[in-house]
C-alpha cells in the first residue's frame, strides 16, 4: 500500500468508527457495535473501499493491547474480596458452563475439529466489564449488591479469560492440543503475573519521579505506552499472547491494584488518576482501530446464507452464550428477580469476545463462515443485554435490593 493511500484509508477508518459509534450510542447501543459496523460498511461486505492490510493489522493489534491495558487499569482486584463467594460462583459457572456448552455444540453437534470447538467455547466465556460497568452506571446500580456481585465476577471473568486465551494462543501456535504446552503455558502465566506488576510498580516510581522533573510535556503518555509495549513484548517471549503484557500493566497501574500475600508498595491515588487521564486519548485513538478491522476481515458476501449451517450455528451458539451466563447467576442465593439481574448482566461479550474471535481467524482456525457466526453471537450478546436489563430494573426495581449509602 502506498503512504498516501495508507493515510486516507486510516481517515476514513477514525471519522467512520466515529460517527458510526456516536450513532450507536444515540440508539442506546454500545459504541463498540458501532464501531464494529463501520468496518462491516467499509470492507469487503458491503462498500469494498478497504481491504485488512497489513499496516492496518499492525495499528490494530496495538489497539487490542491498549484495550487490554485499560480493561486492566479498570479492574479492582479488591472488589472480589468484598463480594466474596457469590462473585467467585458467578464467575466460576459463567467461565466453565459457556466453555462447555460452546464446545460440546462445536465438537459434537457441527462435528468440528477439537482445537476449533475450544475456540468456539473460548469466546462464549469472555464478559464485557466495559459494557456491564456502563449499563450498571447508567441505572446507577453499580454500588448495589447485585451490581457488586456483578462487577466482582466480571473482574475475575477477566483474569480466567485472559488465562484461558493464553492457552488457546498456544494450541493455535501449536496447531493442536497439547498438555505440555499447557503446563507450561499456565506455569509462565502464573510467574507473569506474580513478577510483572511488581515490576510495573516498581518502574512507575521511576516514572513518578521523571516526571516531577521532566520540563518536556507528554513524557508521562510516552513512558506509559513503551512500559506497556514492553509488557507486551515480555508476554511474547514468556510464551504467552502479547495481549496477556497490556491487561498485566494496566492492573499494576490501576489504583484500585493491591499485591497479595501483604506485599504492598502504596499507590500514590492522583498519580494513577493522571496515568488514567492522560492515556485515554491514547487508547480511544488506537482501540476503534481494532474494532473496524474486526468488521473489516469479515466477508459476509462469501456466506452462503441459504445454508442451514450459519443459521443453526450462530442460534444454538447464542442460546449456548446465553444460557451458560444466566445459569451461573441462578446458582446463588439472592433473589429470583436478582439472580436474573446477574445473569443478564454477565452476558455481553462485546470487545473481549471479539479479541477471542480474531485470534481465531488470525491462526487460520476460524473460516469465514465460523468466524462470521462467532461476531453475530457477539454482537447480539452485547446489543440485546442493556435493553433486557433496563427493562428488568423497570419491571423489579422495587423487589431489588436498594443500592448502597441509599
Amino acid at each position: 500500500m502506498e503512504t498516501h493511500q495508507f493515510f486516507f484509508h486510516l481517515l476514513i477508518i477514525l471519522l467512520t468508527a466515529r460517527v458510526f459509534a456516536e450513532l450507536s450510542v444515540r440508539l442506546k447501543a454500545p459504541a463498540v457495535i458501532g464501531e464494529l459496523l463501520a468496518g462491516v460498511v467499509l470492507g469487503p461486505s458491503l462498500l469494498g473501499w478497504i481491504e485488512p492490510a497489513e499496516a492496518i493489522k499492525l495499528m490494530a493489534e496495538i489497539g487490542i493491547i491498549l484495550l487490554l491495558f485499560e480493561v486492566g487499569l479498570e479492574t479492582d482486584v479488591k472488589r472480589l474480596v468484598h463480594t466474596g463467594l457469590k462473585s467467585m460462583v458467578v464467575a466460576l459457572a459463567g467461565f466453565v458452563l459457556p466453555l462447555l456448552f460452546g464446545f460440546a455444540l462445536g465438537y459434537w453437534v457441527f462435528e468440528l475439529s477439537l482445537l476449533v470447538s475450544l475456540f468456539v467455547g473460548g469466546t462464549l466465556t469472555a464478559t464485557s466489564i466495559g459494557i456491564t460497568v456502563r449499563v450498571l452506571a447508567d441505572l446507577r446500580r453499580q454500588q448495589a449488591p447485585e451490581g457488586q456481585i456483578v462487577l466482582g465476577a466480571a473482574v475475575l471473568d477477566d483474569v480466567l479469560g485472559v488465562v484461558l486465551l493464553a492457552l488457546l494462543y498456544e494450541f493455535s501456535l501449536g496447531g493442536g492440543v497439547s498438555l505440555l504446552n499447557a503446563g507450561r503455558v499456565l506455569v509462565f502465566v502464573g510467574a507473569f503475573f506474580v513478577l510483572a506488576p511488581i515490576a510495573a510498580r516498581l518502574i512507575s516510581l521511576v516514572i513518578k519521579r521523571f516526571d516531577a522533573v521532566s520540563t518536556i510535556p507528554g513524557l508521562l503518555p510516552t513512558t506509559i505506552v513503551s512500559l506497556v509495549l514492553f509488557f507486551a513484548w515480555l508476554a511474547h517471549v514468556m510464551g504467552a499472547p502479547e495481549l496477556l503484557g497490556g491487561f498485566a500493566a494496566g492492573l499494576a497501574l490501576s489504583r484500585r491494584f493491591f499485591l497479595p500475600l501483604g506485599v504492598a508498595l502504596h499507590a500514590d491515588e492522583s498519580f494513577a488518576h493522571r496515568i488514567e487521564e492522560q492515556m485515554q486519548p491514547i487508547v480511544h485513538l488506537f482501540t476503534p482501530i481494532f474494532f473496524v478491522f474486526v468488521g473489516l476481515s469479515l466477508n459476509l458476501r462469501d456466506i452462503d446464507w441459504g445454508s442451514p449451517f450459519i443459521w443453526g450455528f450462530s442460534a444454538l451458539l447464542l442460546l449456548a452464550a446465553v444460557a451458560g451466563k444466566v445459569m451461573g447467576a441462578l446458582l446463588i442465593r439472592e433473589s429470583w428477580p436478582a439472580r436474573w439481574v446477574i445473569g443478564t448482566a454477565m452476558i455481553p461479550r462485546g470487545e473481549v469476545g471479539l479479541i477471542f474471535a480474531e485470534l481465531g481467524r488470525v491462526s487460520g482456525i476460524f473460516d469465514n463462515e465460523i468466524y462470521a457466526g462467532m461476531v453475530m453471537v457477539i454482537a447480539l450478546t452485547t446489543l440485546l443485554p442493556p435493553f433486557v436489563m433496563k427493562t428488568m430494573y423497570g419491571r423489579w426495581g422495587a423487589r431489588l435490593s436498594t443500592p448502597a449509602g441509599g
